[in-house]
């Protein structure tokens, strides 16, 4: 009998629980690690924020669930990794032993690092739902007494599509709600240019997103350094190709939403051989880590390098589908483990992003998504809103099914010309 944990039970996590359940054998055990036992779709945290969905629209409970998988749930938490004992220590003291560990922790988000940032401070968040709740209440107060927005992403920052996302929904909401001409809006980003999405863009993102921006009102600052948040000013600097500062922004808002730098969880950081010094999970083609053996790790706690040299730091997005080509590489490897064989899946990191407005929407395919590709295709139109909606709706019901793939989400991928997103390769270790 093997013992097989998995770290995290976000969108990598619990996707990763139900594909390698369905790959053990008989013997096996599967345990699932997470503080809590609540799955939240973070997609739809944009939503939340302005009202569109409550968060038990979007939430579920993972205990029966699992149960009925015959995955064991311990929702104390993971207090520390021992990888060299091949050990978890959870909070309250237990200690779990595995054969196998997958991390899937997703990341810590760096508040602290710009003084006054984050929702204990003076902007919002979308990045937990918890916050977007909390930003929620912020948004009503700015409908009631209109004032400057300031949305964007902070230096170091590795998700930009959730904040260009949320400055168009909220320019929707604020429109529905017949106060959109009393609120100017900015957007502020580390990118060199807009729609770079720590990708160096994918297809005409940097055109697509400007003219929407352009029609929506909404002025911007790149190669923008986030110095710090006062309770209603952002303090910018715009730096130049060198660093150096180009000029100083002082921004007054009434709402603001900024997105923090990641790094990993204090469960794995500063574990010489695991991680980078950013706390994120080094890891060889086949998701496992060189030092450790034993230990694999999908989503957005894997450590990527920057595509290319940027003024700031900009950071690679781990989108959905890519994560999910991960997690079929992973389940794949240790059953072929598990049986004696070679290491042999390889992830194809491909990505397709739908960005909603509210209203309309961009969508992105990159394949794979780290430049040179062999597609290169964005599209912008109503039915990415539609595509947004009908797939926040069938992705809860793949968690609450227990199911890691179905039929319909292959037809619908195959129909857009993408083929089979979670496509791997065979490459024999050696």
């Amino acid at each position: 009998m093997s013992h097989i944990v998995a770290l995290g039970a976000g969108l990598g996590g619990v996707i990763m629980a139900y594909e390698m359940k369905a790959k053990l054998r008989r013997e096996d055990r599967l345990t699932v690690v997470n503080l809590g036992s609540t799955y939240s779709f973070v997609p739809s945290n944009p939503w939340v924020a302005v009202g569109w969905r409550k968060p038990e629209d979007i939430s579920v409970d993972l205990t029966p669930v699992l149960k009925g998988r015959g995955i064991e749930l311990r929702p104390e938490g993971a207090e520390r990794v021992e990888p060299g004992s091949n050990r978890v220590r959870l909070n309250g003291g237990d200690i779990l032993d595995y054969d196998y560990l997958i991390i899937a922790t997703g990341p810590d988000l760096a508040f602290d690092e710009v003084p006054g940032l984050g929702p204990e401070a003076h902007t919002q968040s979308v990045c937990q739902t918890s916050h977007a709740v909390q930003a929620k209440a912020a948004f009503d107060k700015l409908v009631k007494a209109p004032g400057p927005v300031v949305i964007g992403a902070i230096q170091g920052a590795s998700c930009y599509g959730p904040a260009y996302e949320f400055a168009f929904i909220v320019d929707t909401a604020l429109r529905n709600a017949r106060v959109r001409d009393r609120v100017p809006m900015t957007f502020v980003t580390p990118e060199p240019y807009i729609g770079h999405l720590g990708l160096d863009g994918v297809g005409d993102t940097k055109g697509l997103i400007e003219s929407a921006m352009r029609e929506r009102h909404i002025k911007w600052i790149t190669n923008a350094r986030t110095v710090k948040a006062d309770p209603d000013k952002l303090f910018v600097e715009e730096v130049n190709d060198d660093g150096s500062v180009k000029t100083a922004h002082e921004l007054p808002f009434a709402f603001s939403m900024l997105l923090p730098a990641f790094r990993g969880v204090s469960a794995v950081h500063g574990i010489e051989g695991l991680t980078n010094p950013r706390g994120f999970i080094t890891i060889d083609k086949y998701q496992r880590n060189p030092a450790f053996p034993n230990v694999f790790a999908v989503g957005v706690c894997v450590a990527i390098p920057p595509v290319g040299k940027t003024p700031l730091a900009v950071g690679v997005p781990k989108t959905g589908f890519m994560i999910e080509f991960m997690v079929s590489a992973t389940a794949e490897n240790i059953a072929a483990l598990l049986k004696g064989e070679q290491l042999k899946a390889v992830a194809s990191w491909n990505a397709v992003c739908l960005a909603d407005f509210g209203d309309e929407g961009i969508a992105f395919v990159a394949q794979p998504q780290i430049p040179p590709r062999n597609v290169n295709w964005s599209s912008q139109g109503k039915w990415v809103h539609a595509a947004k909606v009908g797939f926040e709706k069938y992705f809860l019901r793949k968690i609450r099914q227990g199911k890691a793939e179905t039929f319909y989400e292959n037809l619908v991928l195959d129909t857009l010309g993408i083929k089979k997103l979670k496509e791997i390769h065979t490459e024999t270790a050696v």
